[in-house]
């Protein structure tokens, strides 16, 4: 029994403490607009942390094996998972950016592919994810990553839960990079 038990006790603790590095802070605001927003905060100064969401090779460690990006207002970040293929390819993911401020704000435009239903890739123009950076002292910073811009409805529902899932996956990606 006590084999059992330790294991089980252990599962759960390396369970607690993962689930603790991004914390969901979504909420529905005033106007009843939905806001996914997920926050962590990593062992890496406001610079460095940016730099993560800034440089290709820094990129390649935890949002996808091939990414590259432009970064200026009009640029763009784009990744494939596939290793096998290359950015040119149509399986890519472009995420054009909206706006940015040095080590503090990254404004993309997220626009839904062929994964989402054809209503809500033609409602997405004003989906979005701001993503913040927040010095909270001793070398640490604040990522709080917010998509804004979400419709209402079935469709609208289920591409919701699909970037809970997936933008929690992401960042968790991050942390280990970083670890």
């Amino acid at each position: 029994m006590k084999k059992i038990v330790i294991p089980f006790i252990l599962l759960f603790c390396i369970s607690f403490a993962r689930a603790q590095m991004i914390e969901n802070t979504s909420y529905t605001a005033p106007g009843g607009e939905k806001v996914l927003r997920l926050e962590m905060i990593v062992p890496l100064d406001k610079k460095t942390a940016w730099e993560y969401f800034t440089k290709d090779e820094l990129l390649q460690k935890w949002i996808a094996p091939l990414a590259h990006i432009e970064l200026k207002t009009g640029g763009y970040i784009l990744t494939n998972y596939d290793k096998a293929k290359s950015l040119a390819d149509s399986s890519s993911i472009r995420l054009a950016i909206i706006n940015y401020l040095d080590d503090e704000l990254l404004t993309l435009k997220v626009k839904l592919n062929n994964n989402f239903s054809q209503k809500v890739q033609s409602e997405d123009g004003n989906l979005q994810e701001l993503i913040q950076f927040k010095d909270v002292g001793g070398g640490k910073t604040k990522i709080i990553s917010s998509m804004i811009g979400w419709g209402t409805g079935d469709d609208w529902d289920k591409a919701y839960s699909f970037f809970v899932k997936g933008n929690t996956w992401t960042y968790e990606e991050l942390y280990k990079a970083i670890k």
